[in-house]
């Protein structure tokens, strides 16, 4: 088959090689009035057939129009629900940037005291990012915040993330005696459960979880993603004038083991309890708390009176 290319000047030329029979395919470019080159290609076909026109775009003119069309898409926002419990902060949250959509949920109850929930819009979420910021502070409010977790994914969402600050069961993470209930273990494999979105698993957001062991108490339907806070808490007293003053007290060897290679920079007091009967007494185990300010970290904090010991023997 043989095959010349030339640029279409005129009808006349054109017609001139639909007559040359040595040609079976050719190639010819037309301007536009626009002066925007397009490349077509025409062939013979045998016997009686119909000649075939086809336009080829050019590369670049492609790649432009796709890079075109992708640059008018609008930019997925952050559909951010909450409960009532995290309704502030959300709002906070909203405000620091305008790619965070806050959307609300009806939180009512039948007469029975049960979860009557209710998702607004919830068409208008399909193909978005989803996010709802949870708070396990009471057995009580957990089963209703479970069931809008468990409802959004299947939404037809692109992304779901659960964003939990506090992991309420920490401590409770091994047996010390059989018989003992690890409800840590209990609460992952309830989270573990949590549907599928359209982009795949659950994205798990939590803040300093008790032990980071925790990680393997998930299935792999689930990607725990574990944050710290104590970066910021490092970074804003860096920031202070008297910064090289600052001493870091462990209340116990946990939470000693749980921080300390993040606060390498601070000069550390090590306490420990010790218990006399029903008392318990925190006594400093390493360091020295003289002429130094003092922050104490612990690894979980539930009535405080460990902190409020461990400060009392530092005056």
């Amino acid at each position: 088959m043989a095959a010349i290319s030339a640029q279409l000047v005129s009808f006349k030329s054109f017609l001139s090689l639909l007559n040359d029979k040595k040609c079976s395919r050719f190639r010819c470019q037309i301007n536009s009035f626009e002066n925007q080159h397009s490349n077509w290609s025409v062939e013979f076909l045998s016997g009686k057939e119909s000649v075939h026109l086809i336009r080829n775009s050019s590369p670049s003119i492609s790649m432009a129009a796709s890079a075109a069309s992708s640059a008018v898409k609008p930019a997925k926002k952050v559909c951010l629900f909450y409960c009532a419990e995290t309704e502030v902060l959300a709002k906070r949250i909203a405000a620091e940037s305008d790619a965070i959509e806050l959307r609300s949920i009806n939180w009512r109850t039948f007469d029975d005291g049960f979860p009557n929930l209710f998702i607004p819009n919830a068409h208008g979420i399909r193909g978005q990012n989803v996010a709802f910021l949870a708070s396990f502070s009471s057995p009580a409010v957990i089963f209703e915040q479970l069931s809008v977790i468990y409802a959004l994914p299947k939404l037809f969402v692109s992304s779901f993330t659960l964003v939990l600050p506090f992991f309420p069961t920490g401590t409770s993470e091994r047996m010390e005696d059989e018989g003992d209930v690890a409800t840590a273990f209990t609460l992952a494999r309830i989270l573990s459960h949590i549907p599928t979105s359209r982009g795949g698993p659950t994205s798990l957001v939590t803040f300093d979880i008790h032990a980071l062991q925790e990680r393997f108490y998930f299935d792999d339907t689930i990607l725990p993603c574990f944050e710290s806070g104590i970066p910021l808490l490092k970074n804003r007293l860096q920031k202070l004038p008297d910064s090289d003053k600052i001493s870091i007290a462990f209340p116990d060897d946990g939470a000693w083991k749980r921080f300390h290679k993040q606060l390498q920079h601070f000069p550390t007091i090590v306490c420990n309890k010790v218990r006399i009967g029903d008392q318990r007494i925190v006594r400093i185990k390493e360091g020295d708390a003289t002429g130094r300010h003092v922050v104490i970290v612990d690894d979980l904090v539930q009535s405080g009176g460990t902190l409020i010991e461990c400060q009392v023997i530092k005056l």
